[in-house]
């Protein structure tokens, strides 16, 4: 429905859903009839019922600024008429905090606090009683499901039901259902939001309802038939003619069987002759139904419907926005005291260094420890991975339409095992192995969606709004290439936004974003000068100067007093960061969904959010001997060439070498850094009789020289593996 943004399709709550094709509208009726910006202009084949489709339009444009007071929303269409009340809802949200709509007159709606209600008597006694439409128990209290006769002292009703019968009965039939009472009753119960349809009965419109009352009833009820054809027959103008009882026509005889003349016309069965003799009464006269009630349909309630009276909806004027007190601040002695501080402003205690270190030690050691967390999590969903191979031809100069190419291919699968092969490194297949080429392929994967049109920011990103990307799927398949990069081995995006994973793991409408999630300029510089605001004359004019952006992004709202700002403020963030992207960020999370990435993430979010949110750790020497598990012959005294190993590795962290900890850990495995999955096999160390080293990447194996002396040992490390990679680097 284009005014409460609602699929459902119930008639009896929501009035009747209809579909124009032609002016691509959906609408419930209820919804339309019941908005306070519009009113029937047309006749009733014109547009909707009589609505002009430019004025739904117009109305679907207001209620697009105002905010439903019930499920904070936009698109409130509906307003109390309750002088000075501004509250605002659908439709839906105000059936479902029990408004009262009139669906009579100028069809007024009244909030939760100013809706009409039931007037008892002091001395009437409060109890229970049935419901005369369902039977059920109904309590003797004015409560909003509860409605009385106004006609009968002990008639109560669920409202539920009588809507239910109004629908059914309509305005002709529908009355008090023991007294009967029709004027008296309609006007209450319209007055307390009951709608009773300009239609007639439900059974008074069904197909062949009274086909049975059109069969005459042409049977011989006398105890002795005397027709030879039988007790049906009948023959017009004959001995054999049936006559039926005149008084209840249930019963009949042939004439011939009671003795009667053609011409006789009267004829009592035998039950309604005992039922008069009882009562004394001979009366032939057959009394008629429908004469004991007069009914005038001309002065029916609702006979001709007033049209709609247009009324000044809130919002429609600029200077209404800020000047009604449609939100006041919760504390009235001090409107403003909880103010935002500028960070400028702000005095902040510096720790000690001492302490500073300490803090950083215990924040490193914990993300190790979450990382570890995250490293078993990504190993149990590589059990996923099968033997079964799906090869990727990939271009590294045009990496994005080469791997979308791959992973929309038929025959490819995030379970199976994922072979690359480069098109344009002629030298690449020589020296690389499928993991080395694997784990490239993901490096620079991940670093094209970290500048790619599909996030924004800094170096914590968010999801950017991509009009192209939506319409290509494209952000689905950049959450299903994170998730195979993640469980296959390759390095993870390390570029999230805390608002980001929090919107994935915890849901967008429960994450609170801040201003450094705007990458915008302009919004960001927006909502610093309503933060910076000092006064309500200073934020009403910025309010003033930003008024199309607030009323593009919905974020419009009555400003009464400074500390609104705040509120204001909000909104803008929440729109901006949050809903403008709920579509990308909804196809994104499907695609975190693959190999059960996203599942796992809202299991085990702190595990998560330190590879996702966190730039790898830097390699230290302690890392890399870590990493690597020492094998050695019995013949080979382990311990020096242990030494020398470990020494080697402080001289390159200390920059007392032409290597790198990443040339030897590219050296070895293929890889710059260490995946969140790590590596398989876990990488391993051999001290052997050989002249150089060899970094075996099949097998994540690195065979050392065993030398004389460590001048040897360094020398040896650093010609080969400077020369290996100058090599492959071409």
């Amino acid at each position: 429905c284009v005014l409460c943004g609602r699929t459902d399709d119930c008639p009896e709550k929501y009035g009747e859903k209809k579909t124009y094709v032609e002016y691509n509208l959906t609408v419930h009726y209820y919804c339309l009839l019941m908005s306070s910006g519009i009113w029937q202009r047309g006749e009733e084949d014109e547009g909707v019922d009589g609505f002009l489709i430019t004025d739904i339009r117009k109305e679907v444009n207001r209620a697009a600024k105002l905010k439903c007071n019930i499920c904070k929303k936009k698109g409130a269409s509906i307003g109390c008429v309750a002088p000075k009340c501004k509250r605002s809802y659908h439709f839906p949200c105000g059936i479902q905090k029990e408004c009262i709509f009139q669906f009579m007159e100028d069809f007024r709606s009244y909030c939760w606090e100013h809706r009409p209600v039931q007037k008892f008597p002091d001395k009437e006694s409060r109890g229970t009683s049935q419901c005369t439409i369902c039977l059920d128990l109904v309590e003797q209290l004015p409560l909003y499901t509860v409605l009385k006769s106004p006609c009968c002292k002990n008639a109560w009703f669920h409202r539920e039901c009588l809507q239910y019968q109004a629908l059914s009965a309509g305005i002709f039939f529908f009355r008090c259902t023991v007294c009967n009472n029709k004027d008296k009753f309609q006007k209450e119960m319209l007055r307390m939001g009951i709608h009773i349809p300009e239609k007639d009965a439900s059974w008074e419109l069904e197909e062949n309802a009274y086909q049975e009352l059109l069969q005459c009833y042409q049977h011989c009820d006398i105890k002795r038939c005397l027709c030879k054809k039988g007790r049906d027959y009948n023959e017009p103008d004959s001995k054999w003619e049936i006559k039926r009882c005149q008084c209840c026509g249930s019963r009949g005889t042939h004439l011939a069987c009671s003795s009667m003349k053609s011409w006789e016309q009267n004829w009592e069965c035998m039950e309604c002759r005992s039922i008069f003799a009882k009562s004394g009464n001979y009366s032939k006269q057959k009394r008629s139904l429908a004469t004991s009630e007069k009914t005038d349909r001309t002065t029916c309630l609702l006979e001709e419907p007033s049209p709609k009276c247009p009324r000044l909806s809130p919002g429609s004027q600029r200077s209404f926005l800020l000047h009604s007190p449609k939100r006041m601040c919760q504390n009235n002695s001090s409107p403003c005291t909880h103010l935002e501080i500028p960070a400028s402003n702000r005095v902040m205690t510096s720790l000690s260094p001492l302490m500073s270190d300490k803090n950083r030690c215990l924040r490193k050691k914990h993300l190790r420890k979450q990382r570890r967390e995250a490293s078993n999590i990504l190993k149990e969903l590589n059990l996923q991975v099968n033997r079964k191979t799906s090869r990727l031809y990939i271009n590294a100069e045009n990496i994005w339409n080469s791997a979308l190419k791959g992973f929309r291919q038929r025959n490819f699968s995030p379970t199976n095992t994922i072979e690359i092969k480069f098109t344009n490194f002629k030298n690449r297949s020589k020296t690389d192995t499928s993991a080395a080429s694997k784990h490239h392929f993901f490096q620079l994967l991940m670093l094209h969606l970290q500048n790619s049109s599909l996030f924004e920011g800094s170096s914590a990103k968010n999801l950017s709004l991509d009009f192209d990307a939506v319409k290509e799927d494209l952000y689905f398949e950049a959450g299903k290439m994170i998730a195979v990069s993640l469980v296959h081995g390759g390095p993870s995006p390390a570029f999230f936004s805390k608002t980001l994973f929090s919107c994935l793991v915890y849901g967008p409408e429960n994450v609170k974003p801040a201003l450094e999630d705007v990458a915008d300029v302009d919004v960001a510089q927006t909502i610093k000068m309503i933060q910076h605001a000092n006064s309500l004359t200073s934020l009403q004019s910025t309010i003033h100067n930003c008024y199309e952006f607030l009323a593009a992004s919905g974020c419009l709202r009555p400003i009464t007093s400074l500390c609104d700002k705040n509120m204001l403020v909000d909104d803008i963030l929440f729109h901006h960061v949050i809903k403008r992207i709920i579509s990308p960020l909804e196809s994104f999370r499907q695609g975190l969904e693959t190999l059960g990435v996203l599942e796992k993430m809202q299991t085990h979010p702190d595990a998560f959010s330190s590879i996702l949110c966190h730039k790898p750790e830097r390699l230290s020497a302690e890392t890399i001997c870590d990493l690597f598990t020492i094998h050695s012959s019995s013949d080979v005294n382990k311990s020096s060439f242990v030494n020398f190993w470990m020494g080697y590795l402080q001289d390159v962290e200390s920059g007392e070498s032409v290597v790198t900890l990443e040339d030897i850990l590219l050296f070895v495995t293929g890889s710059f850094s260490i995946p969140p999955v790590g590596f398989d096999p876990e990488p391993t160390i051999k001290f052997l009789h050989i002249r150089y080293p060899v970094g075996k990447r099949l097998l994540n194996c690195l065979e050392l020289p065993i030398t004389k002396s460590y001048k040897q040992f360094k020398n040896k490390m650093e010609v080969t593996i400077r020369n290996t990679l100058r090599v492959e680097r071409g």
